[in-house]
């Protein structure tokens, strides 16, 4: 059956999570901007975010990458990546308004094909910031810690501000051909 998104709930081992974390904590640290735009818009996301470049987190990404193509969407994707820590702090206001993970106006002759967001903090460090779809109603449980979320990177998504404590979360979008 055809899916919007394919879920694994509490996938990841503390150690995976753990090792993500660390291996996050030693790049720098910056504000998260969006596609429009060089400069923060705090109307539409705050947080700070952590470029990644380590081809195990990819490799262990992947895993769920194809799974979820060859189980529900069958886009033409590839095993390449842009990975991004991120962390919604509920003191800076930290949220992210709905948006789609495609640059529809790049040049590049790859698109984003399938999004990837994997819950780190346990759902005792933070209230408020729950992840959600705009086109699809789903009670599904997002925020167990270790839980993976693949989509295709066109579905409008948002993550509600951080009301108490931080939200940790890896997101990666995977990349193919343009869209056509």
């Amino acid at each position: 059956m055809r899916e919007l998104f394919q879920l694994w709930s509490a996938s990841l081992t503390d150690k995976q999570i753990d090792d993500i974390i660390h291996t996050a904590t030693c790049q720098p640290e910056q504000g998260a901007t969006i596609f429009a735009s060089s400069e923060i818009v705090a109307e539409t996301r705050v947080s700070t975010i952590r470029w990644l470049t380590e081809q195990w987190v990819q490799n262990l990404l992947w895993h769920y990458v194809r799974k979820a193509n060859n189980d529900s969407f069958a886009i033409d994707v590839d095993n390449k990546a842009e990975m991004q820590f991120t962390e919604y702090y509920a003191e800076q206001g930290g949220h992210y308004d709905w948006h789609q993970d495609v640059h529809w106006n790049g040049q590049a002759d790859t698109d984003r094909k399938l999004s990837v967001t994997v819950q780190l903090s346990d759902t005792s460090e933070y209230e408020g910031g729950d992840f959600e779809f705009d086109e699809v109603k789903t009670t599904a449980d997002f925020r167990s810690k270790g839980t993976i979320i693949v989509f295709p990177s066109y579905l409008r998504h948002r993550v509600l501000p951080v009301t108490s404590g931080t939200r940790r979360s890896l997101v990666a979008w995977f990349v193919g051909p343009r869209w056509k």
